[in-house]
């Protein structure tokens, strides 16, 4: 007679193994599972060395919970990384609700992100990544972004900021501020772009602009008035 340990563990690796949407297969694992097969409450619970993998997505943290219908919904908690193969980018944080459907991934609470495609690394207190059709990130409160081009590095800082990854757009607002080459913008709003850094500014606008200035070459004694 089989244990229900091994009884369980075999009904995981069928689960585990099956398409569950038309397009898209999902593979997971972890030291320990619970699933529940309710018609309309189907969930599966993941503990210790959580990992969730598609074709687009691979999250690995302690704890993953997969639920809805084709485990739609994921919500993570604990030591999290998520890799979005799709879109080039890593976050990683303590708490992550994923929609696989509308490829929204959700972050409340400070996380950080490595973007591959435009060199950035996003920091702040809210995420929210839409990757459906907007294809923006939405970054909330104390948020700090840097990026490194040609060896010089610019610091980005604001409350709140959207990262446009097709047009390859910052939009920065909430008392924002950028440092760029030693000069300091200010402003209402500001938009940076990625690809040529140019930055601009709208509203209110304050700046410091550092300026080399020619000491003049001493005129010889004869000269002198």
């Amino acid at each position: 007679m089989r244990s229900p340990c091994h009884v369980s563990c075999l009904v995981l690796l069928l689960i585990t193994s099956l398409p569950l949407a038309a397009e898209e297969s999902l593979y997971f694992s972890a030291d320990s599972t619970v699933a529940r097969f309710a018609e309309g409450r189907e969930q599966t619970e993941l503990s210790g060395n959580a990992l969730v993998e598609t074709e687009d997505l691979l999250i690995q943290a302690d704890r993953i919970e997969l639920f809805g219908e084709n485990f739609r919904y994921l919500r993570c908690s604990g030591d999290i990384k998520l890799e979005n193969r799709k879109q080039d980018f890593l976050i990683r944080s303590s708490v992550i609700f994923v929609d696989r459907e509308r490829e929204i991934s959700r972050i409340e609470g400070y996380a950080e992100m490595e973007d591959g495609a435009n060199g950035l690394l996003i920091r702040g207190g809210f995420f929210e990544d839409r990757g459906d059709d907007e294809g923006v990130t939405l970054i909330q409160m104390g948020v700090r972004i840097i990026k490194i081009s040609d060896g010089e590095v610019m610091i980005c800082r604001s409350e709140f900021a959207r990262y446009f990854r097709e047009e390859k757009v910052l939009e920065l607002s909430g008392l924002p501020r950028v440092d760029w080459k030693g000069d300091v913008y200010q402003a209402s709003r500001i938009l940076v772009d990625l690809e040529t850094d140019e930055i601009r500014l709208e509203g209110q606008v304050t700046g410091t602009v550092e300026t080399q200035v020619k000491e003049e070459e001493n005129l010889p004694a004869e000269a002198a008035p």
